[in-house]
């Protein structure tokens, strides 16, 4: 275990943001899951007590009625904002007062760093470059995860959850937004940050950091597993498999949604749940493609003269 060279990247100027975020959104999530489960709570004793229902919210604090139902921005909301930003203010002078920015020398082409990192809020970008092309990587799969946020107003077809939290009623939103955040975009930038090294090969915490390191590791397409080798053949052969993960993986995640979900299946249209399928099968299909190329070495399922998957 190399501590010192451990220490160096957790206490790097770039890294430091990423180490805050951890914790917060540790905490955020914990907090946000307790006041979820209280609210469920509370949910399931106000649908088996209509009486209790009339005089509280669904929320964990009861509702009396000489309580005001509206209160005022000014001054109950912007005093804790104005708070708040004084709290952030002092922190970031703190911030900037003791860790140095980390500027460094103009560009030098002869003099390239190793491992050359994009700042810490692209990584998961340059993380999905080991397994994908670099247009499907750099425009394709920003450009689906922009439209895929600018579209849920518009396929989101449950009322319930707006205002508390609750994990109860809105069980699969949740899930697929801590999969696709926690799970997918959050551990990308982790383990472009402290995983990856020089040469951006793996490198486990506390593993040093060796520039000479050699990994004699073949990379191999699915297709030459199955001994295709002409191209019209790889082509087709990816794009059976690629057609198969979304038939076969459609109808999984239909029998599953329909199972647990029935109420939001029935309020949605045709369109709205073609596309809310259609963007699940590919935020799944990147991790399944990171494992099949860590754990079994294959570079590219679908290959093509214009696009390698």
């Amino acid at each position: 275990m190399d501590w010192n060279q451990l220490w160096q990247i957790l206490s790097a100027a770039d890294n430091v943001p990423i180490i805050a975020m951890i914790p917060l959104l540790a905490f955020y999530i914990y907090l946000a899951w307790k006041q979820a489960h209280a609210n469920d709570k509370l949910i399931d004793e106000l649908a088996a007590n209509p009486a209790l229902a009339k005089t509280h919210h669904r929320k964990t604090w009861p509702f009396k009625p000489g309580w005001q139902k509206e209160v005022h921005v000014w001054p109950f909301l912007l005093r804790v904002e104005f708070l708040a930003a004084i709290i952030v203010t002092i922190i970031l002078m703190v911030w900037s007062i003791t860790l140095n920015a980390p500027l460094e020398e103009p560009a030098n082409p002869n003099l390239t760093m190793n491992p050359a990192k994009a700042p810490w809020y692209f990584l998961g970008l340059q993380e999905m470059l080991v397994y994908f092309d670099p247009w499907i990587a750099g425009v394709v799969m920003p450009t689906l995860i922009i439209i895929g946020l600018m579209v849920i107003p518009y396929i989101d077809t449950n009322p319930l959850g707006g205002g508390y939290y609750t994990w109860k009623q809105r069980k699969f939103a949740i899930g697929t937004f801590l999969f696709g955040f926690v799970i997918l975009w959050v551990s990308m930038i982790f383990i472009g940050t402290f995983i990856r090294g020089p040469g951006w090969q793996w490198f486990w915490p506390g593993q040093t950091w060796d520039h000479n390191r050699l990994i004699y590791e073949v990379n191999r397409d699915l297709p030459d597993l199955f001994g295709i080798t002409s191209n019209l053949w790889k082509g087709i052969f990816g794009a059976i498999v690629v057609g198969g993960y979304f038939a076969v993986g459609g109808l999984l995640v239909n029998s599953l949604f329909r199972r647990t979900n029935p109420k939001d299946y029935k309020r949605m249209s045709l369109l709205q749940y073609s596309i809310m399928m259609t963007f699940f099968l590919i935020m799944v299909a990147l991790p399944i493609k990171m494992l099949i190329r860590l754990l079994f070495h294959i570079k590219y399922v679908w290959i093509t003269p214009w696009f390698n998957v």
